[in-house]
């Protein structure tokens, strides 16, 4: 059986479920399995990259070329 013969059985299967604390366990289970290949993704930053970045941030501040947490708030709200 291939995977997209899989997912839809277990879709199926998943429909037919009348068990509310069956299906709160499999919903940990997915966000568990999905934040640990995300985990498995990351890499991590050199020491040199990450001076380099303090450094820039620190440039950046320096020059004024930030905004406040209220403005990029306010940024963020008008992306939806």
């Amino acid at each position: 059986m291939d995977l997209q013969t899989r997912k839809i059985s277990f879709i199926q299967e998943f429909l037919r479920l009348q068990n509310e604390e069956i299906i709160s366990g499999l919903e940990k289970v997915l966000r568990r399995g999905k934040a640990a290949l995300y985990e498995e993704s990351l890499n991590p930053m050199i020491l040199e990259q990450f001076d380099d970045e303090i450094d820039l941030a620190l440039e950046e501040s320096k020059e004024d070329k930030t905004i406040t947490v209220a403005a990029l708030k306010s940024k963020i709200e008008k992306w939806a």
